[in-house]
């Protein structure tokens, strides 16, 4: 009862509870996964390395800071043992967890109705809590990102909401992850809205995201203080530097298409390594603690280093002798081999913290060389550090406009904006939309298959039900037993199937129906009389069929003949044949 009341209610009304309800647990998650790589920094660093890493001013951090390590030669052993761990945990348990979570959420959103494994938050804590606190390369909003994901989807499915309420969920979940970990709720709300593609926004997701990343974030910061993650940070603006940033937007555009290029060849090549995936993340460990051995700021987040960038702390770097600025220009390169082999190895992290750390070190090389220059308009390079971070991850991200909001909120200065917003923009436009960091993005609204119904309706009317592949082999025979019935379910992630006597469609039968139920046959539970298609029924026949009946196929019955089922990925299927043979047409 409480399910058709809340799905009845005006969309503000509804998606104000939802919300809220999305934001109190990802607070939650976010300070359970906060504290979890807390407690493995302290067992990796601490303990088994004797390292002390930096953290930034927002998380108790200091501009008093200098580095030393105990045992430094066990730092490609560490983070190779957290790898091994990694592995086996995703591997055994979840290996939807691997990589960096957004894309998945991205993906779920785009291609399966918002649908998340429930056991997929958990893995996803604690195999990326285990990789970060191990000195793994990685960031830890992605990860938050699917953990407050997988609970709006989860909620969704406790409060009976449709497939398209639960596709905003996770975009609000995204979101709200987002911005409760990195301080920031109001970018972070719309970056759950922006970062599902590369040419749009879902503008449905924008109000409740703003609910649930104000309850989130006002909860994790409650805890963990509500200072900006990099302090604060007071400057005049310099109409002067604007071309300087410029510059420095371009120089971020160029490095964004190289770490999408080298994170996805690397995922490549450990894809086509004949070993078990489980001891892959081992492999990628060892190889980020040989890079960490000559470059140990790539470890973890990065972000106390980060600070330490924006204050001109540059005695503070582990340079080893290196000039400073050949040290700044190899350090982003040598950030993304490392992110690479962290995540596309089959760790799991976030791509996000890296692409600020990259982003700031070309920042600081950047502004480094025009405070060498032009001092009195470059007289210190924070402001370089801090627009290069947001730059890079803009055009790396696709999503200009939520970086351009979290410079407010990650320095509590207005000042930077004009500067951010031109660099952010020409990072954007030099890196294209072609490539991205998140490959499960769609261009558009239009191009998502969750929007099909709503975009696609000409070339659908076009398409008719014979010339769709017919599954003929999934069905339940009117005397199959309900056990039977519910193999074949869940075999073929269907929650109903078509009941069919000697040929004839008899009706449907529903998970719901049977799950409880120890024995029986289908003919006790099956529903009779259900709506079917015609061979000559068009394909937009077929989508409205599954919408009304809340399934994703529809019976095909041909002169009182059941012939088969129709799924939505083969209409799907079918759809972008037709409109690749449309393009092709257009450009004879």
């Amino acid at each position: 009862m409480v399910n058709l009341k809340l799905s009845s209610l005006p969309y503000f009304q509804r998606w104000f509870i939802v919300g809220a309800i999305i934001g109190i647990v990802a607070g939650f998650g976010a300070l359970a996964f906060y504290y979890a790589i807390r407690l493995f920094e302290l067992i990796f660093f601490t303990y088994a390395l004797g390292i002390n890493i930096p953290h930034p001013l927002g998380e108790g951090g200091s501009l008093t800071y200098h580095f030393y390590a105990a045992r430094y030669y066990l730092i490609p052993a560490v983070i190779a043992a957290g790898g091994l761990i990694v592995g086996f945990i995703i591997y055994t348990f979840d290996p939807s967890s691997e990589g960096h979570g957004t894309d998945a959420a991205i993906r779920a959103f785009h291609y399966n109705q918002g649908k998340i494994k429930r056991r997929t938050p958990v893995v996803k804590t604690i195999a990326s809590a285990i990789t970060i606190g191990s000195g793994g390369s990685a960031g830890r909003e992605g990860p938050t990102a699917l953990i407050a994901a997988g609970i709006g989807s989860i909620i969704s499915d406790i409060l009976g909401l449709s497939p398209r309420d639960r596709r905003i969920a996770v975009a609000v979940g995204i979101g709200a992850g987002i911005g409760t970990i990195f301080k920031a709720p109001i970018g972070g709300s719309i970056l759950g809205s922006e970062i599902l593609y590369r040419k749009d926004i879902e503008a449905e997701a924008i109000f409740p995201s703003l609910v649930a990343s104000s309850i989130g974030y006002s909860m994790f910061a409650s805890v963990v203080g509500f200072n900006p993650i990099f302090g604060y940070y007071l400057e005049a603006f310099s109409v002067y530097r604007l071309p300087l940033y410029a510059i420095l937007g371009i120089v971020c555009g160029l490095g964004s298409i190289l770490y999408i290029r080298l994170f996805y060849a690397i995922r490549n090549l450990f894809k086509k390594l004949k070993i078990k995936n489980h001891v892959k993340p081992m492999i990628g460990g060892a190889v980020t603690g040989m890079i960490a051995l000559a470059f140990p700021e790539i470890m973890g987040t990065g972000y106390g280093w980060v600070q330490l960038l924006e204050d001109g702390k540059f005695n503070e770097l582990v340079t080893f002798g290196i000039p400073l600025l050949i040290f700044l220009l190899l350090l982003p390169f040598a950030k993304m081999l490392a992110t690479s082999f962290t995540i596309s190895s089959g760790g799991s992290g976030g791509v996000f913290a890296p692409g600020i750390f990259i982003g700031a070190s070309f920042g600081t090389l950047v502004g480094l060389i025009f405070h060498m220059y032009l001092p009195s308009i470059v007289p210190i390079v924070a402001p370089f550090v801090i627009i290069g971070m947001l730059s890079f991850f803009g055009a790396a991200g696709k999503v200009p406009l939520s970086v351009i909001l979290m410079v407010v909120e990650m320095t509590g200065s207005l000042q930077l904006l004009p500067g951010a917003m031109l660099a952010v923009a020409i990072a954007y436009l030099v890196s294209g939309t072609k490539y991205s960091i998140y490959e499960s993005q769609v261009d558009s609204r239009k191009d998502s298959p969750a929007n099909m119904g709503e975009y696609h309706t000409p070339v659908l009317l076009d398409i008719k039900v014979k010339d769709i592949d017919i599954v003929d082999s999934i069905y339940a025979d009117l005397y199959y037993t309900i056990y039977k019935a519910d193999n074949i379910m869940r075999e073929n992630e269907m929650l109903a199937l078509p009941v069919v006597y000697n040929g004839k469609l008899m009706g449907a039968i529903y998970l719901y129906d049977i799950e409880n139920k120890p024995y029986g046959y289908v003919k006790d539970y099956y529903k009779p009389g259900i709506s079917y298609l015609k061979p000559d029924n068009s394909a937009e026949d077929a989508w409205e069929l599954m919408m009304k009946n809340r399934t994703t196929w529809a019976s095909v019955v041909d002169n009182g003949t059941f012939m088969g089922i129709v799924t939505l990925n083969n209409v799907l299927k079918k759809y972008h044949e037709n409109v690749e043979e449309l393009n092709l047409e257009k450009l004879d």
